[in-house]
């Protein structure tokens, strides 16, 4: 499925094509990186979410780009 990225004050976003599931990662008060992924409940294959936190940034975006696969 196709997602649709968005920049964001506190950090990145991506939706996915039908609007039922969110990552985001942000940067935390601690300085490490946040990454969540959503899914709705109202999503075909049922409601989820993940949570996790990466080191630096680049391990981060590696984190939600797995998710989003």
């Amino acid at each position: 499925m196709d997602w649709t990225e968005a920049t964001r004050q506190t950090g990145r976003e991506w939706e996915r094509a039908d609007g039922n599931a969110i990552v985001r990662a942000r940067r935390t008060a601690g300085g490490d990186w946040a990454v969540t992924y959503e899914r709705l409940t109202q999503a075909p294959d049922g409601s989820t979410y993940e949570r996790t936190t990466a080191p630096t940034e680049d391990d981060a975006l590696a984190v939600a780009a797995e998710f989003r696969d």
